[in-house]
């Protein structure tokens, strides 16, 4: 079948809505998803209705509120159609179904935000993201909310990120004379994944309870020849790649690009832009249908940041850009930027409020996968700057410094051949090793974590540029000479703010003191990044545009605290238990093999020298007897974790992960000098070349 005859064959887009439900039902859904009309309830029934019609025409029985609680996972509960009409049954959905759901959901993280005797939680409708129908199923996209009105997931404080970006940035286009009904951020999740063969996936406790192998020698040959990034792709890889983008076509999601990436085994795909609450959506279908159908061939996917050390790690490269209903790019500097004072005064309230809320904007994408990634293999570092690339670079600097400014413009190029075409070398660049980078139209903030929801980042970005925008309203709503006013402002926040913005190489050894010397935050751990959420300029950003109260500000940071204490537990306790069960007796076992072929031969004759097996053999000792010590220390030192929550976080990031890492440094030397005959679990040899 064409790929324009099954895309969006299993979603309630708009098609099947305006073919399914009365005229004016049809549009006033319209106006609510279009331009942010409260929902008319009235009409709940009517479109109830006709979602259920659908879903059962496309074999579902049961139907689900679909929403994003505070795990980076999403959450449903199924209830079926049926409702008894005498001895038989009838589908049925109601009005009241389709709009708020109650499940219990109470083991949810909240933080205290629900009380046990409170524990009840709403699930709510979202009728601007379309519901679909999976393995016999409808899912209706909600948001997740308390008993007394605490929101417990991820997508409603999103969408009241998206309305404050909306509201105050139709305040600053109506200076400009600029009237529109809607301003939307877009967003372009990239994401990057590890692919492996089932078997021996299923050979790695570590991979199975943590995502990542907790230990494991270099290979003999990693990624330094870079022959895999962009190479033929190998047979099960294209074919699971196949049957990925026809699965996620038939669920409305733009899928794109596919190609390998740098490290062995390691892929991408990415999506075409979408309004950011339906692409968070849909990256949480994808993250789910690229297991799912990994499965099917007989593979799995690997979502971790750091599955594997020594090469790359996997981000999410978010895409972020700022559009009207009416199609203006506001991020679009056009052919002159330095004759734009609209994208000009925009430009510098968003590096502002990436300078002002560089800290939060760095916890909103810790976790603990994150901390092994950042900073290491072409991954970002953990401080936060604006790359603008040449252009915008030398314009700010002009401004800032008081340089003259030489526009640069796109120029041909060619190769040099009367054959070659003629391509324009753009004016700007996409800098890896920037955080937060301006690519044209857009900004590409690089920091995201593979497996992270994409929402958390776009809450920050959506909020404090919506805060820069209300204070530049603030500032010149009542100027008697606009133009100059605006000049004076953009000037003034672009000198404020002119720290935040480096257009080098962030992985030179120099950028870390010079980021110091400037007061940029270099806050490399989840425990040192997420307490930035408890500063009273961190939490009033949030009051201020009506995103979070203060207790959900606080509760998230808690919370992703909490999560971060708990992943690094599990990992230390896996990766002890690998080597006491497994490691150390298996290196016992080799040992004793030496001695035994030492003692067969001296047998044999007296003068046998076996200087090499002995050595061999006492070297295997002393380091097994380290490694077992040191698993001691990290199993005392988690013994003797703090109650508090922070104190627990400090310690897990100071003490018991450089305990991991001695353990890791042991036995990954143990491993080099081990017999593959001896040693208990799959090489990363094994693993990252698996796939043919």
């Amino acid at each position: 079948m064409n790929v324009t005859e099954y895309f969006g064959t299993n979603v309630f887009n708009d098609e099947v809505m305006k073919n399914s439900l009365p005229k004016e039902v049809y549009k006033s859904l319209r106006r609510t998803v279009d331009e942010g009309e409260p929902l008319d309830t009235s009409i709940a029934s009517a479109v109830a209705n006709a979602m259920k019609d659908w879903a059962v025409k496309k074999g579902a029985t049961h139907y689900t509120h679909w929403f994003q609680p505070l795990t980076n996972l999403t959450a449903e509960k199924h209830d079926s159609f049926i409702e008894p009409s005498g001895d038989k049954v009838i589908m049925q959905l109601t009005g009241k179904s389709l709009i708020v759901g109650e499940p219990d959901a109470s083991s949810f993280p909240s933080d205290g935000m629900r009380a046990t005797s409170a524990a009840r939680g709403y699930t709510a409708w979202d009728p601007t993201s379309p519901a679909f129908v999976k393995e016999g199923t409808l899912y209706i996209p909600t948001v997740f909310i308390s008993y007394t009105g605490e929101t417990l997931d991820k997508k409603a404080p999103l969408m009241k990120s998206m309305t404050a970006l909306d509201l105050q940035a139709k305040r600053l286009l109506k200076l400009f004379g600029i009237e529109c009904r809607k301003v939307a951020t877009t967003v372009g999740p990239e994401q990057e994944y590890f692919l492996i063969d089932e078997d021996v996936y299923l050979k790695r406790k570590d991979l199975i309870l943590t995502g990542r192998t907790l230990f494991g020698a270099a290979p003999s040959r990693g990624q330094e020849l870079d022959d895999h990034y962009f190479g033929t792709l190998k047979t099960r890889v294209s074919e699971y790649m196949r049957d990925l983008d026809e699965t996620l076509w038939s669920y409305g999601i733009f899928a794109k690009t596919k190609h390998n990436e740098v490290a062995p085994a390691q892929h991408e795909l990415a999506p075409v832009f979408t309004t950011t609450n339906v692409a968070v959506d849909d990256n949480q279908l994808t993250m789910e249908l690229m297991k799912k159908v990994a499965q099917k061939h007989h593979l799995v996917c690997l979502l971790h940041e750091k599955p594997f050390e020594g090469v790359n790690g996997s981000g999410k490269h978010n895409n972020w850009s700022l559009s009207t209903d009416t199609g203006l790019n506001l991020l679009d500097p056009g052919e002159n930027p330095e004759g734009n004072p609209r994208f000009m005064l925009i430009l510098a309230c968003v590096i502002a409020a990436v300078d002002t809320y560089q800290g939060i904007l760095r916890a909103s994408v810790a976790s603990a996968g994150n901390d092994h990634r950042l900073g290491a293999n072409e991954a970002p570092p953990a401080i936060i700057s604006v790359y603008l690339g040449d252009q915008l670079g030398a314009l700010v600097d002009s401004i800032v410094l008081g340089r003259q400014y030489v526009p640069k413009k796109a120029v041909p190029g060619s190769i040099g051949v009367p054959e070659s075409p003629i391509f324009p070398i753009d004016t700007t660049d996409r800098n890896r090793t920037s955080p937060f980078a301006f690519t044209g139209n857009k900004f590409e903030f690089r920091m995201l974590g593979s497996q992270a929801s994409v929402a958390d980042p776009n809450i920050i970005l959506n909020t404090i540029v919506a805060q820069e925008f209300s204070e530049a309203v603030d500032a010149l709503s009542d100027a008697k000479d606009f133009a100059k006013a605006c000049k004076n402002y953009t000037e003034k926040l672009l000198k404020e703010h002119y720290r935040i913005i480096f257009n080098y190489n962030g992985y030179g050894p120099d950028w870390e003191p010079e980021a110091e010397r400037r007061g940029l935050l270099n806050n490399k751990t989840t425990a040192d990044a997420v307490p930035e959420f408890f500063k009273r300029e961190n939490i009033d950003v949030f009051v201020k545009q009506g995103v979070y109260s203060e207790k959900e500000v606080v509760a998230r940071a808690n919370i992703s605290l909490s999560n971060y204490t708990k992943t690094i537990n599990i990992e230390a306790l896996t990766l002890a238990e690998m080597m006491k069960q497994d490691v150390y007796p298996a290196v016992n076992g080799y040992i004793a093999e030496l001695c035994s072929v030492v003692a067969a031969k001296q047998a044999v004759s007296k003068k046998v020298v076996c200087g090499a097996d002995i050595a061999l053999a006492e070297q295997l000792s002393q380091m097994n007897e380290a490694l077992f010590e040191a698993v001691k220390k990290l199993e005392v030192d988690l013994a003797e974790m703090p109650n508090e929550i922070s104190a627990a976080s400090q310690k897990m990031a100071h003490v018991i992960v450089p305990d991991m890492e001695t353990v890791r440094r042991l036995s990954d030397g143990i491993e080099k000098l081990c017999s593959s005959d001896y040693w208990p679990f799959p090489t990363y040899t094994d693993i990252l070349y698996s796939v043919k």
